[in-house]
């Protein structure tokens, strides 16, 4: 009776002192391994057009790989098309002003140079001169944007990567700035998870992590990209220490060795090898 009652004593003091760390007490017992979860991600990347246009064509499907420059949709490019029209034509009659003002302008000069032109005669060509090439410019621009309008009404793949959306259908006008299509951008993927106030001193970029997803047998490894600066969860004035045990804060850890077919929205446990108290990330 006695050695069974120092056994209950013994299992009451154990969840009294588990209890006590749950609740933040001063329980600051070292652990060599830091066990989170998280979901795997990946870079997104949303590819918007800066004008508004109907949808006219829509080149891949959910879930397609493309390479860096690879055609994605197109938008209607009626508008755009008369636009860069009649900037090429004014360029163009703004070069023929411009060709006319400068032989005017030499022949005033030539004149002027043998004393039958005025000097106020001279300074006017030469200011026609000046207008017609500050003309030519602005024409030029212009033609510039409407060029630049044109060429955006076809949209390519800014990186390589997997078609993850496509919120527009043919047929449906786009808004400028709305999301054509979203990417997830090719490169190793990562886990993000919540790093506990009572670890954050001995986790930083670099520190080594293994990391296990359902359905693939082998783990994983990477190591920490980044950690946050500031906590969530929990307000940062006036913490106690019976408070300051409910931060976390939120990291990303890169796996190095992904497999192709692991996919972003995985649920997955990362496990990340603290170095010793007070030896610092």
């Amino acid at each position: 009776m006695k050695l069974a009652s120092r056994r209950r004593a013994a299992r009451y003091a154990a969840f009294v002192l588990a209890a006590g760390c749950a609740l933040g007490a001063r329980c600051r017992e070292p652990v060599s391994d830091l066990m989170l979860v998280g979901t795997v991600e990946r870079t997104l990347v949303e590819v918007s057009p800066p004008a508004s246009e109907q949808l006219i064509e829509v080149a891949v499907e959910r879930g397609q790989h493309v390479e860096a420059g690879a055609l994605l949709a197109r938008l209607d490019p009626l508008l755009a098309d008369a636009d860069l029209a009649s900037a090429r034509a004014a360029v163009a009659g703004a070069q023929t002003q411009t060709e006319v003002a400068l032989q005017e302008h030499r022949r005033m000069s030539s004149l002027h140079g043998r004393a039958v032109a005025s000097e106020e005669q001279l300074d006017q060509a030469r200011l026609v001169r000046d207008e017609a090439r500050a003309a030519l410019g602005a024409a030029m621009a212009r033609m510039a944007a409407a060029q630049k309008r044109r060429n955006d009404t076809v949209i390519f793949a800014p990186v390589a990567g997997t078609v993850d959306q496509i919120p527009f259908d043919v047929g449906e006008r786009v808004a400028a700035g709305s999301v054509v299509v979203v990417l997830l951008a090719d490169g190793k993927p990562w886990v993000r998870v919540w790093v506990p106030e009572r670890a954050i001193a001995r986790v930083g970029p670099g520190t080594p992590a293994t990391i296990r997803v359902d359905g693939f047998d082998a783990a994983m490894h990477g190591r920490v990209l980044d950690v946050a600066r500031e906590a969530s969860f929990t307000p940062h004035y006036a913490l106690t220490e019976r408070e300051r045990v409910h931060l976390v804060y939120q990291a990303r850890v890169e796996i190095d060795d992904a497999p192709p077919p692991l996919r972003a929205g995985a649920p997955a446990e990362v496990s990340i090898e603290l170095p010793a108290a007070g030896s610092g990330p």
